[in-house]
């Protein structure tokens, strides 16, 4: 059976709005635990989350999704820009609105999170004791560290360059744009990926809703300054899941690896064998599998 979501509204700072999927799961008697989820750099609620959802709920599950503000159809200025301590800031809002809601129960709160919100989920469960259980799949541990990997050492002067100049540009204009993914090695994108094509081509943005191929310039140096592995030790005593894909190249795998080692129990460690958008397709089975069996023992 199908969940049809009802939309609701989260009010943000600055007089927004986050659009936001609530799924109730059928059949419920009395207040339900839920799970608030998010996605990753760029993403939208659109790409490949929805099957997660579907089985949370399925399970008894209520579950919230939001899209960051700039995306979508949640409200923000500039669009499309990938502010890490915004995110956070807006989640735990999130957070908030949906302990007033009718129906959940506040004090069973699991969060998942994938990819560039798997590293928000780390922060936020190391940071915010109302969350009963964490679960970060393929997450970002440190942006210098991926950033380092990603950008060949030839082009590094060349990219520090266009972001200063893009800062200095700010003095007077709205910040640039560029390409989340292209796969001309020359142009000015954040990836430079066949996966990440893939996977656009899987879970294509609705009509009607804004592209969301874009992202500013400055959410590169951003992502740069990034570093929720570094929470992890934090986390305990709430309990972390982290899901890792051991071909994962977007964020690399052994930095998830060994940045676990440093956490606190409980916790456990969940590998599968494929690429970093393989969890939404050909593994999802086993990474929503995992994330289930998480929350109904922790949540």
């Amino acid at each position: 059976m199908t969940i049809n979501p009802e939309v609701i509204h989260v009010p943000a700072d600055d007089g927004i709005d986050l659009h936001t999927w609530l799924y109730r799961p059928p059949q419920a008697t009395g207040p339900v635990p839920v799970i608030s989820m998010a996605h990753g750099f760029g993403g939208m609620k659109y790409h490949g989350l929805d099957g997660y959802a579907q089985r949370f709920a399925a399970a008894g599950f209520a579950v919230v999704i939001h899209d960051h503000r700039g995306f979508g159809l949640s409200g923000g200025q500039p669009r499309r820009d990938v502010d890490p301590w915004r995110q956070l800031h807006d989640w735990r809002r999130v957070i908030s609105f949906l302990t007033t809601l009718q129906g959940i129960d506040p004090d069973r709160i699991g969060l998942w999170g994938t990819s560039y919100a798997g590293g928000h989920s780390i922060v936020l469960g190391a940071s915010d004791r109302r969350i009963k259980a964490v679960v970060s799949q393929i997450p970002t541990i440190s942006g210098y560290e991926q950033a380092l990997r990603r950008v060949p050492v030839e082009r590094r002067p060349a990219l520090a360059a266009i972001l200063a100049d893009d800062d200095r540009a700010q003095l007077h204009t709205e910040p640039a744009t560029q390409l989340i993914n292209s796969l001309d090695p020359t142009a000015v994108a954040v990836y430079h990926s066949e996966e990440i094509e893939e996977f656009d081509k899987r879970f294509p943005t609705p009509d009607g809703i804004e592209d969301g191929q874009r992202v500013t310039l400055r959410s590169t140096l951003k992502a740069q300054m990034y570093e929720p592995g570094l929470w992890i030790p934090r986390v305990a005593p709430t309990p972390l899941l982290m899901i890792v894909a051991t071909r994962d190249v977007i964020t690399p795998h052994d930095l998830a690896e060994n940045a676990f080692e440093t956490a606190g129990q409980p916790n456990e460690l969940v590998t599968y064998d494929g690429g970093h958008f393989d969890a939404y397709t050909k593994n999802f089975d086993e990474t929503s599998g995992a994330a289930l069996d998480w929350f109904r023992e922790h949540v």
